[in-house]
């Protein structure tokens, strides 16, 4: 900071914090893959259970969903690096106390299951915590015309450790067990967030936050101020209801991929894996795209509306391709549109928000996406067994929401200025 107390941008993309911070998430998060896919695993051998293996999936989303916004004001409030390294060390003392536990009584099924919701649960709210200091912290540590690339590399570290943290967690839960696996996932997270520690992350803490008299209605009052000011940015809330949505439509249609693939597309399973390749492939291209892409105004408007229009489009007519290469290629559309969408936005939403109520901004926004998504997958499900699994029917259904959706935006004369933010963090008039 400058002797003003002003925020000072560094002038390089890979400078030693952003890349320390980088890597960090990069490590946690292949953890974090690597624990949910092993807790499943773990709790389908242990009990043979589906009702205890989806209790185990909403503990691990319900927190994040319900926690979100104090999240983001802890975020605004308090040291972000302090969050964001004592969330890694304390998720790595939890998972590595877990596996302890299973390597010197794992005959009792009971406690270790008792343990994992607990560390499940612990670690849902430390996330919900953790992921909006993350999304404030990285524009402060990049040069702002570089932020579209930094957070293309973010989500490109997403893609890495889901494929690393399933794909190599996998293959690890097969030879080693669920215990080993754990004590190498509580390691990641130590490993993390040592690094993350020699993170210089420049904030200015506001005063009222060091004071402990009223603390609790201080701290309710700035929850309500973060939701306060994304309500009255027209811009801003469309954009928010839109990304909401966005969530909400496409879930269905993950949620019926396997559906899609072995009894309309009548292939085998392995082709599931194969479009979820594409779809990560695309991803990653969409990524790179909006990284480089590095424009402003009414062409970074345009470009975010037209990927979600693609996208949306390409949802629609998927359900109707049954040649299997089209339909790669139709998903590869998807992720690569997609990919686009979500790095712009985050770019837009992170410029729009000061410094000071970040936090809150991104702490509010993944409350109502992880709220949504699951609610979709419940949704999807019902209304697949209602229409007989009708798959094509309810793919363009979906499609065609996102895409009016998409239109509605287009429309919006304030979601499009939104849209069009420039590097002085204003929102042109």
């Amino acid at each position: 900071m400058d002797s003003q107390g002003l925020i000072q941008k560094p002038r390089r993309l890979w400078n030693r914090d952003f890349l320390l911070l980088w890597q960090g998430q990069l490590v946690s998060q292949v953890g974090q893959r690597a624990f949910g896919l092993a807790m499943i695993f773990y709790i389908k051998e242990a009990t043979g259970s589906a009702s205890l293996m989806g209790l185990m999936m909403m503990l691990s989303t319900l927190p994040g969903v319900l926690l979100g916004p104090m999240g983001g004001t802890f975020a605004d409030n308090f040291s972000r690096k302090r969050i964001i390294v004592y969330g890694d060390l304390i998720n790595g003392f939890f998972v590595i106390s877990l596996a302890t536990l299973m390597f010197f009584v794992s005959a009792s099924t009971g406690l270790i299951i008792t343990w994992l919701f607990i560390v499940a649960a612990a670690g849902a709210i430390i996330f919900a915590f953790f992921t909006p200091a993350v999304y404030a912290a990285v524009p402060d540590l990049v040069p702002v015309n570089r932020l579209d690339a930094a957070n293309s590399m973010n989500q490109f570290a997403v893609f890495v450790s889901l494929f690393i943290g399933q794909g190599l967690g996998g293959l690890l839960y097969s030879v080693t067990g669920a215990a080993a696996l754990f004590l190498i996932n509580g390691c990641t997270y130590l490993f993390a967030s040592g690094t993350e520690a020699f993170v210089k992350i420049p904030q200015v803490i506001p005063e009222k936050a060091k004071k402990g008299s009223e603390a609790f209605k201080t701290f309710i009052s700035d929850t309500n101020e973060g939701l306060r000011y994304v309500w009255n940015q027209k811009g801003m809330r469309v954009l928010f209801l839109a990304a909401a949505l966005l969530y909400l439509f496409i879930a269905p249609m993950a949620i019926l991929l396997p559906f899609y693939v072995e009894d309309y597309l009548k292939l085998n399973a392995a082709w599931y894996g194969y479009l979820l390749m594409a779809l990560g492939a695309g991803s990653v291209i969409g990524y790179v795209i909006a990284g480089a892409a590095n424009v402003r105004g009414k062409r970074q408007s345009w470009l975010t509306i037209i990927s979600l229009l693609l996208a949306a489009a390409a949802m629609g007519i998927v359900g109707f391709v049954t040649v299997p290469f089209m339909v790669m290629g139709v998903i590869f559309i998807i992720g690569l549109m997609a990919g686009i969408f979500i790095v712009k936005t985050t770019t837009v939403l992170q410029l729009a928000a000061t410094s000071e109520i970040r936090g809150r901004v991104f702490g509010l926004l993944g409350t109502l996406t992880s709220g949504l998504a699951p609610l979709g997958m419940g949704i999807g499900g019902v209304i697949a067994d209602l229409a007989n699994k009708n798959i094509p029917a309810i793919y363009s259904t979906c499609g065609a929401l996102v895409f009016i959706l998409s239109i509605g935006i287009a429309c919006s004369k304030e979601a499009r200025t939104f849209l069009a933010i420039d590097v002085t963090h204003k929102v042109p008039s």
